[in-house]
């Protein structure tokens, strides 16, 4: 009877249930994400394109040559506006010239968020001693580096070394610092305060200040593939920094006081630069050309073309204006996500270290460019 009872007992059926959709691919150019037409290009002020006039022409050459990430523009569209670009003091040919060569765009809702960036002067010296025992290294022979669309078409890392015929991972930041590299006769320099370095790294290029007086300039000449972090988020979000503690100046200070800590916190962020000293003009972006301060952007290339002039309308009234893309960050990825430069100096470092503004971005392009892409016009 118990066995008959027992093959009657109704079954637990687990409810069947439904696989969440899977969410679209995220948009990965400025093209994926859509753009609408921007404000007339009459509202950009004549006083700001004959500021960001010179930085402008370093740029022209070559963005009327490259292929353009972003998907916004084609060289082509760039050299016609190149061609007609007025010679430097007729401020009134050249904002007719402007005004008629290009159109404002912008990307998804143009909200922008802008940092910045400075060229840093750091204690260093040509060879290693007492006191200057950090290593500036050069760009290893064995880092590999792949064009970006074969990399993503191989299914490969873009930069790595080889192992076996095999890209595998390049040396992270600990293993560096840990002695990796050491040895092989790379260290073009070495730098006295590691905390000074790592910044230095950051910004992407700065200056030695030489024992004997001088001055040895260095710029970036590569990264080991590995993804930036940004230590200021992660020790905001871990409580370390309070209320005004978030700008670069107090983040150096908590890590000259938690030094210790500090190392290992400076060692979450993988991405390490390399370097090479710099003899001509510069620091250079990353369209191999002088930045200009006060003037060059960073920008991601996907979002923005590089070289383009970048209007910014933001909450920090200093860093609003007509600038220009001629370079690119680690920690600048996205729409509408900036990082201005402000050159070299204590003034340079006070104002980009405390950098954070919040507004919007319009992005310059070559007239036909709104109509080519279809865009809507503004709400």
């Amino acid at each position: 009877m118990l066995v008959a009872l027992a093959s009657c007992s109704p079954r637990i059926v687990p409810p069947v249930t439904t696989p969440p959709p899977a969410e679209p691919p995220k948009p990965q150019t400025a093209a994926e994400t859509g753009v609408r037409a921007g404000p007339a290009i009459d509202t950009v002020a004549p006083t700001e394109i004959e500021a960001a006039h010179a930085a402008f022409r370093i740029s022209c050459p070559a963005v009327s040559k490259r292929q353009d990430a972003s998907g916004l523009t084609r060289p082509q569209d760039w050299a016609a506006a190149c061609a007609g670009l007025p010679a430097p003091g007729n401020g009134a040919a050249l904002v007719a010239w402007f005004r008629s060569a290009f159109e404002l765009i912008e990307v998804a809702d143009g909200t922008a968020f802008v940092t910045g960036y400075f060229e840093p002067e750091i204690a260093g010296s040509r060879v290693s001693g007492p006191g200057f025992e950090v290593p500036v290294y050069r760009k290893p022979p064995d880092l590999v580096e792949v064009d970006a669309a074969a990399a993503a078409a191989a299914g490969t890392l873009r930069r790595g070394r080889l192992e076996n015929g095999v890209i595998v991972p390049y040396y992270d930041r600990t293993e560096i610092e840990d002695g990796a590299l050491a040895g092989r006769g790379l260290e073009i320099a070495w730098a006295a305060d590691p905390i000074d370095f790592f910044f230095l790294q950051i910004q992407g290029s700065g200056r030695l200040r030489l024992p004997d007086g001088g001055v040895m300039r260095i710029g970036y000449a590569g990264q080991n593939g590995r993804d930036y972090v940004g230590i200021g988020k992660l020790m905001k979000d871990r409580g370390l920094l309070g209320p005004g503690q978030t700008s670069m100046q107090g983040i150096v200070a908590w890590l000259r006081e938690h030094p210790e800590e500090g190392r290992a916190i400076m060692r979450e962020n993988k991405s390490y630069v390399f370097f090479q000293e710099l003899t001509g003009p510069g620091p250079l972006g990353a369209l191999g050309l002088p930045v200009t301060p006060r003037r060059t952007v960073a920008a991601d290339p996907k979002f923005v073309p590089l070289g383009a002039p970048v209007l910014l309308q933001l909450d920090r009234p200093e860093a609003s204006g007509l600038w220009v893309a001629q370079d690119t960050g680690g920690a600048i990825k996205g729409a509408n996500r900036f990082d201005t430069f402000w050159g070299a100096g204590a003034e340079a470092a006070r104002v980009a270290g405390g950098m954070q503004g919040k507004g919007r971005a319009l992005i310059v392009v070559p007239k036909g460019t709104l109509a080519r892409l279809g865009a809507p016009a503004q709400p």
